[in-house]
């Protein structure tokens, strides 16, 4: 059946393809905060570990409000692991780093995401996409404030 929402299909298209990107950074990030959940040590051990919980949490609902937004636009969502891969802007991690580098790298991974989050407002402004542009405004909102949270356990 056709889609008739006001948005035009190449508008949808374009629209779906920066919100396939946003999935991408946010799937990765969602999985670096859960390993490093998983295995962070040291003195901030009990802080760290219940912060990374609440944050990989909040990842994995925003994963599906991202995929739902790029199916309702009537496009197919990415859901594989060399999708993300070749989408995401953030890399994975190779071996366990320090707890304070964990804390930098979730800081970076929260910016990539802001900065993809606000890559894709344009596009959605410029077709009047007004769900997509909240759903923008509510990742840059949440991914800019964890990365002040995080940095503030740097100083």
């Amino acid at each position: 059946m056709d889609i008739d929402i006001g948005i035009p299909e190449t508008q949808r298209q374009d629209i779906a393809d920066g919100l396939s990107h946003l999935l991408a950074d946010t799937y990765t990030l969602y999985l670096k905060t859960h390993n490093y959940h998983w295995n962070v040590t040291g003195p901030m051990f009990q802080t760290l570990h219940l912060m990374f919980e609440q944050h990989y949490n909040e990842l994995a609902l925003a994963v599906d409000e991202i995929a739902e937004r790029i199916r309702a636009l009537g496009v197919y969502a990415p859901g594989t692991y060399k999708a993300y891969a070749e989408l995401s802007a953030i890399d994975e991690e190779e071996g366990v780093p320090a707890a304070e580098d964990m804390i930098r790298n979730l800081v970076a991974g929260h910016e990539t995401v802001a900065r993809t989050a606000r890559g894709v407002f344009a596009t959605a402004e410029a077709a009047s996409d007004e769900p997509t542009a909240d759903l923008l405004t509510q990742r840059m909102q949440v991914s800019e404030k964890t990365a002040w949270m995080l940095r503030s356990l740097l100083a």
